[in-house]
C-alpha cells in the first residue's frame, strides 16, 4: 500500500513507521494507502501507527515491543506519551520532557 515517503518502515513486523523528516500542522499524508491529516506538526523520529492497536496491546518498533498502548491506537495516529507506555521505562519519569 503507498505511503508517504518521509514514513520509515524499521522491520516488516512494525506497528509504527518512524518519520524521517517533518509534517506540517493541516498537511495529509499517506499511510499505508489511507489519507491522514494531521492537526498538529510532528517532527523527525516521531512514530506513527501502521495498523491498529488495541488497548493493552504491545506497539512494536525494530521487530521488538517498545512498549502498551493506552488506549486504541488507530492507523495514522500519532503514537507517543499520550497513548503509549513504556514497558520499560517509568512514565511518569518522562513527563515533561517530551
Amino acid at each position: 500500500m503507498p505511503t508517504d515517503p518521509r514514513l520509515l518502515l524499521l522491520h516488516p513486523g512494525d506497528s509504527v513507521y518512524v518519520l524521517r523528516d517533518q509534517i506540517a500542522a493541516g498537511e495529509t499524508v499517506l499511510v499505508s494507502g489511507t489519507a491522514v491529516a494531521f492537526a498538529q506538526p510532528l517532527g523527525l523520529g516521531h512514530k506513527i501507527a501502521r495498523v491498529a492497536v488495541a488497548e493493552g496491546e504491545p506497539v512494536i518498533k525494530y521487530g521488538a515491543p517498545i512498549g502498551r498502548a493506552t488506549r486504541a491506537i488507530a492507523p495514522g495516529d500519532h503514537v507517543h506519551l499520550h497513548n503509549l507506555a513504556s514497558d520499560y521505562t517509568p512514565t511518569y519519569a518522562l513527563e515533561g520532557k517530551a
